[in-house]
């Protein structure tokens, strides 16, 4: 007796080719938006860090009730003198944050380095940049408004948020939202 094996049918390579073609033309898009989903991610991310530090810096402000600190701070990095006066700069475990009207002022010394978006402290625009972000506007005084933006994407210009420091004394910073989504459920342009 002698078996003899045979091999697939021409229909049935047919099928199995327009199987896998269907597969990868619903799977690649998908695969491709990964990275606009990560620069999303990370700008939520970027924000809810931008809100915690600057509740946390407020409620450390009011805790400490503008009197000046009688040590220097263990790490004499950052903005201001060493020690810290609680009413132009606070001390944190990193260094020293530059605040205005108990909040942190917008920009790297206040905003960015309270919220620890670079890998460095005090931050630099460097440092920032190799984190993949990127700041415009933004200062020191009351009122200023610093945009906060995840590099790469089509449209990176799209794909930021804003924080404004607070223009009065007991009044609170305003971190705008992120770009509206687009009709697909994403942000346009990260």
């Amino acid at each position: 007796m002698r078996k003899t094996h045979q091999g697939f049918t021409l229909i049935e390579l047919v099928v199995v080719i327009t199987i896998l073609g269907i597969l990868a033309a619903v799977a690649l898009p998908r695969f491709t938006n990964l990275q606009r989903d990560a620069r999303i991610a990370k700008l939520n991310a970027a924000r809810g860090a931008v809100g915690a530090a600057s509740a946390l810096i407020h409620g450390t402000a009011l805790a400490r009730g503008g009197i000046a600190d009688t040590l220097a701070c263990p790490s004499a990095l950052g903005f201001g003198p060493n020690p810290a006066n609680n009413t132009t700069n606070i001390c944190t475990e990193s260094g020293r944050v530059r605040i205005l009207n108990g909040y942190p002022t917008a920009n790297l010394q206040g905003i960015v380095d309270a919220a620890g978006l670079t890998s460095t402290f005090p931050a630099t625009a460097a440092a920032l940049t190799s984190e993949q972000m990127s700041t415009t506007g933004g200062g020191a005084g009351a009122g200023a408004v610093l945009t906060i933006r995840v590099n790469g994407g089509s449209n990176p210009a799209t794909c930021f948020f804003t924080y404004t420091a607070p223009t009065l004394p007991g009044g609170a910073p305003i971190i705008g939202a992120t770009t509206p989504p687009s009709a697909a459920g994403n942000t346009a342009g990260c």
